[in-house]
């Protein structure tokens, strides 16, 4: 696999920068580094180095034996494709896609486990052939790897921003002006380390976003990502002045300036309403351009329906 560094990369040593975009401990990455399955521009390198954007880095891991930690469980997966290479799924609002802090079970892989077993050998530790993530409660599109081989591919086309993402997303009012990009640093809360926010030591975030529809002091928008950090979509509406609706831990509890004949309809929104719309990507095998889409929850249609009047957009 070949990755080439992008600005985002600049001056970020070797072993943390492969670590951050394959998702892997660092001290495997070393390992790998040690080892010279890893060059720089060519030549070996030390996981000590400063990367430059442009710079070309090439690996050659050898793969790694099944992780025998996650347990197969049964679960309904919604599959929108599937091959020998990839699964595409649409992912139901209240499904953690790994496990983390306190979460041990009940998630997103240890269904893919339950259903394809060969994830086990792929991907980091703990999440079988997870390429990318959603929120817990944010819903849609999410692609699988169901092989080492695609697991590197679809890595680097998400670290080199080569695939589209597209979201849909209901705030509190619209962004002005009506079509846009949001450009600030995203990093950890500097007091509440479970939160993420807008910092000047943050990494580099870009969100492009489009008003589709403004009515009864919400706006639906169409967002694209450039970026994949922590909860970047949620972090930025907010520096910008348009949290998102339901958003329990950056909606700041717009709802209470609302009339009371909607207000109860915005604070009982029970998650942040995003929705991840439209993924698309070069298919790891063929190389033929692909793309998925998940239509939008009923819940967000319906809370658009109800506090605006109006219907929500296809």
């Amino acid at each position: 696999m070949i990755l080439r560094v992008a600005e985002e990369g600049d001056a970020e040593r070797l072993d943390r920068y492969l670590a951050r975009l394959l998702d892997e401990p660092r001290n495997r990455v070393q390992r790998w580094i040690g080892d010279g399955h890893v060059a720089v521009n060519g030549r070996p390198a030390k996981a000590s180095l400063l990367l430059r954007s442009g710079d070309e880095v090439e690996l050659a891991v050898p793969e790694r034996p099944a992780d025998a930690r996650l347990t197969a469980e049964d679960g309904d997966l919604d599959i929108l494709y599937e091959d020998e290479d990839l699964v595409v799924l649409k992912k139901p609002v209240g499904l953690a896609v790994h496990p983390g802090a306190g979460r041990t079970s009940g998630t997103l892989a240890h269904r893919l486990l339950g259903r394809y077993p060969e994830t086990a050998a792929v991907g980091g530790p703990g999440r079988p052939g997870i390429v990318h993530r959603l929120d817990r409660d944010t819903t849609g599109v999410l692609v699988v790897a169901r092989t080492d081989r695609a697991y590197r591919h679809l890595a680097a086309a998400f670290a080199e921003r080569r695939v589209e993402k597209a979201y849909v997303a209901i705030t509190y009012a619209a962004p002005r002006p009506d079509e846009g990009s949001i450009e600030l640093p995203i990093g950890r809360h500097p007091q509440d380390r479970k939160k993420m926010a807008v910092t000047k030591t943050g990494r580099p975030a870009v969100t492009r976003y489009r008003t589709r529809l403004e009515a009864g002091g919400l706006a639906w928008l169409e967002i694209n990502l450039l970026t994949g950090r922590t909860h970047q979509i949620r972090v930025h509406l907010k520096a910008v002045g348009h949290p998102l609706v339901g958003d329990p831990v950056y909606g700041e509890a717009r709802w209470r300036s609302f009339p009371g004949s909607v207000r109860r309809h915005l604070r009982l929104f029970p998650r942040p309403a995003l929705h991840a719309r439209r993924l698309a990507f070069v298919h790891p095998r063929t190389g033929e351009p692909v793309a998925f889409e998940a239509e939008v929850p009923e819940d967000m249609s319906q809370l658009w329906r109800r506090v605006t009047g109006e219907g929500a957009p296809g």
